[in-house]
């Protein structure tokens, strides 16, 4: 196969063509690396060889491009990565390239998110872990994470009960009142053993 046109495209990119009519766009730094020119003649091999190369560089491109808007677990940009190149190989290599130059960390990712989920949001280990483990973390990894903030729980659920829920729990006789204030409290990740000692606490 013979290269039979090589011209500039646009910014970094060039339009490759080949005797059978087939056109590829390469960036600059491909086109280097592989000594890519006009008249070359090329075998199907090291074509494959190229595309994935221009391929990995796009898919390394999207990702860091991703990583500048929010952080991401590495399943996360994995799945995101796989939606545009369904490759399962390539994309995987990405993110290895990307947590090898510390771009994405999941223990680092997973400190962040429990901070934001513990701390901000005030939510119970049991939704924080839920919320964690849905990013594609590691189980180890979300509990070493949330195991910081042990004695944060205890303070939180009892800033809920004293402040948004304190509405609900003006009578401790108002059963259906106090249930509405406990219901919500269990959505927020709360045990039933927790939600109990902290509305006896808040009444006492």
């Amino acid at each position: 196969m013979e290269i039979t046109s090589l011209a500039h495209y646009k910014g970094k990119t060039f339009e490759v063509g080949f005797d059978n009519e087939r056109k590829l766009y390469l960036h600059i730094d491909i086109i280097t690396d592989f000594g890519v020119s006009k008249g070359m003649e090329i075998e199907r091999a090291e074509l494959k060889k190229i595309v994935y190369a221009s391929n990995f560089r796009r898919a390394y491109e999207y990702a860091l491009y991703r990583l500048d808007y929010r952080d991401y677990s590495a399943q996360e940009i994995y799945e995101k990565l796989l939606e545009t190149y369904k490759n399962e190989t390539l994309c995987l290599e990405v993110v290895k390239k990307l947590a090898r130059a510390g771009i994405i960390n999941d223990e680092r990712y997973a400190e962040k998110l429990a901070r934001k989920l513990v701390e901000s949001k005030k939510y119970g280990y049991r939704r924080a872990k839920r919320e964690m483990m849905q990013k594609g973390l590691a189980e180890d990894t979300v509990n070493n994470a949330l195991g910081l903030y042990d004695e944060v729980y205890e303070e939180n659920i009892m800033c809920l009960v004293r402040g948004k829920y304190s509405r609900y729990l003006t009578d401790i006789s108002d059963r259906n009142s106090v249930e509405k204030a406990k219901n919500a409290l269990v959505r927020y990740g709360y045990s039933y053993d927790e939600i109990n000692r902290a509305v006896a606490e808040y009444f006492e």
